[in-house]
Protein backbone atom coordinates (compact mmCIF):
# COMPACT_ATOMS: atom_id res chain seq x y z
CA UNK A 1 0.00 0.00 0.00
CA UNK A 2 1.40 3.38 -1.02
CA UNK A 3 2.07 5.96 1.68
CA UNK A 4 0.73 9.50 1.19
CA UNK A 5 3.26 12.20 0.36
CA UNK A 6 1.14 14.86 2.02
CA UNK A 7 -2.01 15.23 4.09
CA UNK A 8 -4.14 18.33 4.32
CA UNK A 9 -7.39 19.97 3.31
CA UNK A 10 -8.89 21.13 0.01
CA UNK A 11 -11.13 24.15 0.42
CA UNK A 12 -13.51 25.72 -2.09
CA UNK A 13 -15.89 28.35 -0.83
CA UNK A 14 -16.80 27.31 2.72
CA UNK A 15 -16.42 23.61 1.93
CA UNK A 16 -13.43 21.74 3.42
CA UNK A 17 -12.31 18.28 2.32
CA UNK A 18 -9.48 16.44 4.16
CA UNK A 19 -7.37 14.58 1.58
CA UNK A 20 -4.17 12.59 1.18
CA UNK A 21 -1.77 13.10 -1.74
CA UNK A 22 -0.21 10.14 -3.58
CA UNK A 23 2.26 9.98 -6.45
CA UNK A 24 0.52 9.05 -9.71
CA UNK A 25 3.55 8.03 -11.76
CA UNK A 26 6.69 5.97 -11.32
CA UNK A 27 9.92 5.96 -13.30
CA UNK A 28 11.21 2.59 -14.50
CA UNK A 29 14.47 3.89 -15.90
CA UNK A 30 17.46 1.56 -15.58
CA UNK A 31 19.90 3.12 -13.11
CA UNK A 32 23.68 2.71 -13.34
CA UNK A 33 26.56 3.46 -10.99
CA UNK A 34 29.74 5.09 -12.27
CA UNK A 35 32.73 2.72 -12.41
CA UNK A 36 36.34 3.09 -13.51
CA UNK A 37 36.97 1.21 -16.73
CA UNK A 38 39.35 -1.70 -16.20
CA UNK A 39 39.13 -1.83 -12.39
CA UNK A 40 35.38 -1.86 -11.76
CA UNK A 41 35.90 0.48 -8.81
CA UNK A 42 33.02 2.81 -7.87
CA UNK A 43 33.50 6.45 -8.80
CA UNK A 44 31.88 8.95 -6.44
CA UNK A 45 31.40 12.68 -6.69
CA UNK A 46 33.05 14.90 -4.10
CA UNK A 47 32.57 18.54 -3.20
CA UNK A 48 35.97 20.06 -3.85
CA UNK A 49 37.28 23.58 -3.35
CA UNK A 50 38.00 24.86 -6.86
CA UNK A 51 41.07 26.83 -5.72
CA UNK A 52 42.74 24.42 -3.26
CA UNK A 53 41.49 21.10 -4.62
CA UNK A 54 40.57 20.00 -1.09
CA UNK A 55 37.26 18.37 -0.19
CA UNK A 56 34.77 20.62 1.64
CA UNK A 57 32.46 19.25 4.40
CA UNK A 58 28.77 19.57 3.66
CA UNK A 59 28.08 21.79 6.69
CA UNK A 60 30.66 24.31 5.43
CA UNK A 61 28.88 24.88 2.12
CA UNK A 62 26.66 27.96 1.62
CA UNK A 63 24.67 29.21 -1.34
CA UNK A 64 26.08 31.82 -3.71
CA UNK A 65 24.20 33.87 -6.30
CA UNK A 66 26.54 35.12 -9.02
CA UNK A 67 26.11 38.82 -9.80
CA UNK A 68 29.01 38.91 -12.25
CA UNK A 69 31.91 36.60 -13.01
CA UNK A 70 33.55 35.74 -9.67
CA UNK A 71 31.28 38.08 -7.68
CA UNK A 72 28.70 36.35 -5.43
CA UNK A 73 26.02 37.23 -2.92
CA UNK A 74 26.30 34.64 -0.14
CA UNK A 75 23.05 33.24 1.29
CA UNK A 76 23.05 31.02 4.39
CA UNK A 77 20.80 27.91 4.49
CA UNK A 78 18.99 29.31 7.57
CA UNK A 79 18.13 32.48 5.65
CA UNK A 80 16.44 30.40 2.96
CA UNK A 81 14.55 28.39 5.57
CA UNK A 82 13.13 31.58 7.09
CA UNK A 83 11.50 32.66 3.82
CA UNK A 84 10.65 29.16 2.61
CA UNK A 85 6.90 28.57 2.10
CA UNK A 86 7.24 25.45 4.23
CA UNK A 87 4.70 22.66 4.12
CA UNK A 88 1.19 24.03 3.71
CA UNK A 89 -1.79 22.11 5.07
CA UNK A 90 -4.35 23.66 2.75
CA UNK A 91 -5.04 23.54 -0.98
CA UNK A 92 -7.28 26.60 -1.23
CA UNK A 93 -9.03 26.67 -4.60
CA UNK A 94 -9.26 30.32 -5.61
CA UNK A 95 -11.13 29.80 -8.87
CA UNK A 96 -12.14 27.33 -11.56
CA UNK A 97 -10.99 27.27 -15.18
CA UNK A 98 -12.13 25.39 -18.28
CA UNK A 99 -9.69 22.53 -18.86
CA UNK A 100 -9.87 23.14 -22.61
CA UNK A 101 -8.38 26.60 -22.05
CA UNK A 102 -5.22 25.30 -20.34
CA UNK A 103 -2.47 24.43 -22.79
CA UNK A 104 -0.77 21.04 -22.09
CA UNK A 105 2.64 22.73 -21.83
CA UNK A 106 1.64 24.21 -18.45
CA UNK A 107 1.11 20.79 -16.80
CA UNK A 108 4.08 19.22 -15.02
CA UNK A 109 3.44 16.29 -12.63
CA UNK A 110 0.26 14.51 -11.61
CA UNK A 111 -0.75 13.28 -8.15
CA UNK A 112 -3.79 11.36 -6.90
CA UNK A 113 -5.98 12.78 -4.15
CA UNK A 114 -7.97 10.49 -1.85
CA UNK A 115 -10.31 11.26 1.06
CA UNK A 116 -8.44 11.01 4.34
CA UNK A 117 -11.24 9.04 6.01
CA UNK A 118 -14.42 7.20 4.91
CA UNK A 119 -16.67 9.89 6.40
CA UNK A 120 -15.31 12.38 3.82
CA UNK A 121 -16.37 10.25 0.83
CA UNK A 122 -19.58 12.20 0.15
CA UNK A 123 -17.85 15.59 -0.16
CA UNK A 124 -15.05 13.99 -2.19
CA UNK A 125 -17.47 12.41 -4.67
CA UNK A 126 -19.53 15.60 -4.86
CA UNK A 127 -16.49 17.66 -5.86
CA UNK A 128 -15.31 15.01 -8.34
CA UNK A 129 -18.73 14.80 -10.00
CA UNK A 130 -19.14 18.59 -10.16
CA UNK A 131 -15.70 19.05 -11.73
CA UNK A 132 -16.30 16.28 -14.27
CA UNK A 133 -19.70 17.65 -15.30
CA UNK A 134 -18.40 21.20 -15.66
CA UNK A 135 -15.16 20.07 -17.37
CA UNK A 136 -13.28 22.51 -15.18
CA UNK A 137 -10.32 22.40 -12.82
CA UNK A 138 -9.77 24.25 -9.58
CA UNK A 139 -6.70 26.49 -9.42
CA UNK A 140 -4.77 26.72 -6.16
CA UNK A 141 -1.37 27.61 -4.72
CA UNK A 142 0.23 24.76 -2.81
CA UNK A 143 3.49 24.42 -0.87
CA UNK A 144 5.43 21.19 -0.44
CA UNK A 145 9.08 20.40 0.25
CA UNK A 146 10.09 24.03 0.47
CA UNK A 147 8.63 25.00 -2.89
CA UNK A 148 5.42 26.73 -3.91
CA UNK A 149 3.41 25.32 -6.81
CA UNK A 150 0.59 26.48 -8.99
CA UNK A 151 -1.77 23.50 -9.14
CA UNK A 152 -4.95 22.40 -10.88
CA UNK A 153 -7.41 19.98 -9.25
CA UNK A 154 -9.43 17.99 -11.80
CA UNK A 155 -11.55 14.84 -11.84
CA UNK A 156 -11.26 11.70 -14.00
CA UNK A 157 -13.57 8.70 -13.54
CA UNK A 158 -14.58 9.76 -10.03
CA UNK A 159 -10.96 10.34 -8.95
CA UNK A 160 -9.56 13.72 -7.96
CA UNK A 161 -6.16 14.53 -9.42
CA UNK A 162 -3.77 17.33 -8.57
CA UNK A 163 -1.50 18.61 -11.34
CA UNK A 164 1.49 20.79 -10.56
CA UNK A 165 1.92 23.43 -13.24
CA UNK A 166 4.62 25.65 -14.68
CA UNK A 167 4.45 29.37 -13.97
CA UNK A 168 3.83 31.62 -16.97
CA UNK A 169 7.41 32.95 -16.98
CA UNK A 170 8.77 29.37 -17.08
CA UNK A 171 7.15 28.64 -20.45
CA UNK A 172 9.40 29.65 -23.32
CA UNK A 173 8.13 31.54 -26.34
CA UNK A 174 8.95 29.36 -29.38
CA UNK A 175 9.09 32.38 -31.70
CA UNK A 176 11.99 33.85 -29.75
CA UNK A 177 13.71 30.56 -28.88
CA UNK A 178 13.65 28.84 -32.29
CA UNK A 179 14.90 30.73 -35.31
CA UNK A 180 14.09 27.93 -37.78
CA UNK A 181 10.31 28.16 -37.39
CA UNK A 182 8.43 29.04 -40.60
CA UNK A 183 7.63 32.74 -40.70
CA UNK A 184 4.96 32.81 -43.44
CA UNK A 185 2.26 30.71 -45.03
CA UNK A 186 3.69 27.78 -46.98
CA UNK A 187 2.45 27.48 -50.56
CA UNK A 188 0.98 23.97 -50.48
CA UNK A 189 -1.95 23.08 -52.69
CA UNK A 190 -5.48 22.37 -51.55
CA UNK A 191 -5.06 18.79 -52.82
CA UNK A 192 -1.92 18.29 -50.70
CA UNK A 193 -3.70 19.59 -47.61
CA UNK A 194 -6.75 17.43 -48.30
CA UNK A 195 -4.62 14.32 -48.80
CA UNK A 196 -2.65 15.05 -45.61
CA UNK A 197 -5.96 15.31 -43.71
CA UNK A 198 -7.10 12.01 -45.23
CA UNK A 199 -3.82 10.40 -44.18
CA UNK A 200 -4.36 11.62 -40.61
CA UNK A 201 -7.89 10.21 -40.76
CA UNK A 202 -6.61 6.84 -42.00
CA UNK A 203 -3.93 6.64 -39.29
CA UNK A 204 -6.22 7.72 -36.45
CA UNK A 205 -6.25 5.08 -33.70
CA UNK A 206 -7.95 4.61 -30.37
CA UNK A 207 -5.84 5.86 -27.47
CA UNK A 208 -4.67 2.79 -25.56
CA UNK A 209 -1.64 3.70 -23.43
CA UNK A 210 -0.94 0.03 -22.69
CA UNK A 211 -0.09 -0.45 -26.38
CA UNK A 212 3.01 1.73 -25.99
CA UNK A 213 6.11 0.84 -24.00
CA UNK A 214 9.70 1.95 -23.55
CA UNK A 215 11.58 -0.16 -26.09
CA UNK A 216 14.92 1.46 -25.20
CA UNK A 217 14.56 0.43 -21.56
CA UNK A 218 13.77 -3.13 -22.67
CA UNK A 219 16.87 -3.19 -24.88
CA UNK A 220 19.02 -1.85 -22.03
CA UNK A 221 17.75 -4.58 -19.68
CA UNK A 222 18.31 -7.21 -22.37
CA UNK A 223 21.86 -5.92 -22.86
CA UNK A 224 22.56 -6.05 -19.10
CA UNK A 225 21.14 -9.59 -18.79
CA UNK A 226 23.10 -10.80 -21.83
CA UNK A 227 26.38 -9.38 -20.52
CA UNK A 228 25.72 -10.86 -17.08
CA UNK A 229 25.33 -14.28 -18.72
CA UNK A 230 28.37 -13.79 -20.93
CA UNK A 231 26.31 -13.55 -24.11
CA UNK A 232 26.52 -10.99 -26.89
CA UNK A 233 23.55 -9.46 -28.64
CA UNK A 234 23.49 -8.15 -32.19
CA UNK A 235 22.46 -4.55 -32.58
CA UNK A 236 21.26 -3.53 -36.03
CA UNK A 237 21.16 0.12 -36.98
CA UNK A 238 18.59 1.00 -39.62
CA UNK A 239 19.15 3.53 -42.35
CA UNK A 240 18.52 7.10 -41.19
CA UNK A 241 15.33 8.67 -42.53
CA UNK A 242 15.73 11.10 -45.40
CA UNK A 243 13.91 14.39 -45.80
CA UNK A 244 10.85 14.27 -48.05
CA UNK A 245 11.54 16.00 -51.36
CA UNK A 246 9.06 18.85 -51.69
CA UNK A 247 8.73 18.11 -55.40
CA UNK A 248 7.52 14.58 -54.61
CA UNK A 249 5.35 15.62 -51.65
CA UNK A 250 2.02 14.78 -53.29
CA UNK A 251 3.29 11.39 -54.45
CA UNK A 252 4.58 10.60 -50.96
CA UNK A 253 1.24 11.58 -49.43
CA UNK A 254 -0.68 9.41 -51.90
CA UNK A 255 1.52 6.36 -51.27
CA UNK A 256 1.32 6.88 -47.53
CA UNK A 257 -2.48 7.09 -47.76
CA UNK A 258 -2.69 3.92 -49.89
CA UNK A 259 -0.49 2.08 -47.40
CA UNK A 260 -2.50 3.33 -44.40
CA UNK A 261 -5.78 2.31 -46.01
CA UNK A 262 -4.30 -1.12 -46.48
CA UNK A 263 -3.99 -1.45 -42.71
CA UNK A 264 -0.22 -0.88 -42.65
CA UNK A 265 1.97 1.93 -41.40
CA UNK A 266 3.95 3.80 -44.09
CA UNK A 267 7.44 2.34 -44.40
CA UNK A 268 10.39 4.56 -43.55
CA UNK A 269 11.82 4.10 -47.03
CA UNK A 270 8.61 5.07 -48.83
CA UNK A 271 9.54 8.74 -48.90
CA UNK A 272 12.95 8.01 -50.41
CA UNK A 273 11.51 5.94 -53.26
CA UNK A 274 8.46 8.09 -53.95
CA UNK A 275 9.88 9.56 -57.12
CA UNK A 276 10.24 6.20 -58.89
CA UNK A 277 7.77 3.85 -57.18
CA UNK A 278 4.59 3.03 -59.15
CA UNK A 279 1.20 3.99 -57.83
CA UNK A 280 -0.72 1.34 -55.95
CA UNK A 281 -3.64 0.17 -58.10
CA UNK A 282 -5.54 -1.21 -55.17
CA UNK A 283 -5.35 -1.60 -51.42
CA UNK A 284 -7.07 -4.15 -49.21
CA UNK A 285 -9.62 -3.12 -46.64
CA UNK A 286 -8.15 -1.36 -43.63
CA UNK A 287 -7.51 -3.51 -40.58
CA UNK A 288 -6.65 -0.59 -38.35
CA UNK A 289 -8.92 0.59 -35.59
CA UNK A 290 -9.42 4.37 -35.80
CA UNK A 291 -10.55 6.33 -32.82
CA UNK A 292 -14.25 7.02 -32.56
CA UNK A 293 -14.93 10.72 -32.94
CA UNK A 294 -18.22 10.78 -31.10
CA UNK A 295 -20.17 11.96 -34.08
CA UNK A 296 -17.91 14.86 -34.98
CA UNK A 297 -17.49 15.71 -38.62
CA UNK A 298 -14.48 14.24 -40.32
CA UNK A 299 -11.79 16.56 -41.61
CA UNK A 300 -12.19 14.86 -44.98
CA UNK A 301 -15.58 14.75 -46.66
CA UNK A 302 -14.45 13.83 -50.19
CA UNK A 303 -13.99 10.10 -50.73
CA UNK A 304 -11.57 10.22 -53.66
CA UNK A 305 -10.19 13.74 -53.90
CA UNK A 306 -6.42 13.92 -53.71
CA UNK A 307 -5.96 10.12 -53.48
CA UNK A 308 -5.42 9.21 -57.14
CA UNK A 309 -7.35 6.11 -58.16
CA UNK A 310 -9.93 4.83 -55.66
CA UNK A 311 -8.88 1.77 -53.74
CA UNK A 312 -10.38 -1.58 -54.70
CA UNK A 313 -12.76 -2.44 -51.86
CA UNK A 314 -15.80 -4.60 -51.63
CA UNK A 315 -18.80 -2.52 -52.62
CA UNK A 316 -21.46 -2.41 -49.93
CA UNK A 317 -24.65 -0.46 -50.57
CA UNK A 318 -27.32 0.65 -48.16
CA UNK A 319 -30.34 2.09 -49.88
CA UNK A 320 -28.23 2.88 -52.93
CA UNK A 321 -25.39 4.43 -50.88
CA UNK A 322 -21.88 3.00 -51.01
CA UNK A 323 -20.50 2.47 -47.48
CA UNK A 324 -17.11 1.03 -48.40
CA UNK A 325 -15.43 4.41 -48.92
CA UNK A 326 -16.82 6.16 -45.84
CA UNK A 327 -14.49 7.07 -42.99
CA UNK A 328 -15.11 5.79 -39.50
CA UNK A 329 -16.39 9.22 -38.45
CA UNK A 330 -18.95 9.20 -41.26
CA UNK A 331 -20.05 5.66 -40.38
CA UNK A 332 -20.30 6.68 -36.73
CA UNK A 333 -22.63 9.55 -37.68
CA UNK A 334 -24.92 7.09 -39.49
CA UNK A 335 -24.78 4.67 -36.55
CA UNK A 336 -25.81 7.52 -34.24
CA UNK A 337 -28.78 8.40 -36.43
CA UNK A 338 -29.78 4.72 -36.52
CA UNK A 339 -29.35 4.51 -32.72
CA UNK A 340 -27.06 1.47 -32.97
CA UNK A 341 -26.09 0.29 -29.46
CA UNK A 342 -22.42 -0.03 -28.41
CA UNK A 343 -21.33 1.98 -31.48
CA UNK A 344 -18.60 3.78 -29.54
CA UNK A 345 -16.74 0.48 -29.01
CA UNK A 346 -16.82 -0.59 -32.68
CA UNK A 347 -14.03 -0.33 -35.20
CA UNK A 348 -14.64 0.88 -38.76
CA UNK A 349 -15.52 -2.53 -40.22
CA UNK A 350 -17.89 -3.33 -37.36
CA UNK A 351 -19.60 0.03 -37.78
CA UNK A 352 -20.04 -0.58 -41.51
CA UNK A 353 -21.64 -3.97 -40.92
CA UNK A 354 -23.87 -2.64 -38.15
CA UNK A 355 -25.05 0.29 -40.27
CA UNK A 356 -25.72 -2.05 -43.19
CA UNK A 357 -27.73 -4.41 -40.99
CA UNK A 358 -29.71 -1.68 -39.22
CA UNK A 359 -30.53 0.16 -42.43
CA UNK A 360 -31.56 -3.12 -44.11
CA UNK A 361 -33.90 -3.95 -41.23
CA UNK A 362 -35.42 -0.49 -41.44
CA UNK A 363 -36.09 -0.92 -45.18
CA UNK A 364 -37.75 -4.31 -44.58
CA UNK A 365 -40.03 -2.83 -41.91
CA UNK A 366 -40.93 0.05 -44.22
CA UNK A 367 -41.77 -2.37 -47.04
CA UNK A 368 -44.00 -4.45 -44.73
Amino acid sequence: MARPLWKGVITFGLVSLPVSLFSATDSHSVRFHQLERGTGDRVRNKRVNERTGEEVPFDEIVKGYELSEGQYVVVEPKELEEISPGRSRTIEISGFVDLADVEPIYFDRTYYLAPSAPEHAKVYQLLAEALARSERAGLALFSMRGKEYLTAVSAVDGLLELHTMHWADEVRDPRTEITELPSGKAKFSAAELRTAEQLIDALTVEWKPEDYHDTFEEQVRELVEAKAEGREIAVSEGAPPETTNVIDLMEVLKQSLDTARGGERPAAGAAREAGSAPKSASAPKSASTPKATGGKKSTSRSRTAGTGKPTARKRVSTGGEDLSELTKAQLYEKATRLDIPHRSTMNRDELRKAVEKAAGGRRQRAAA
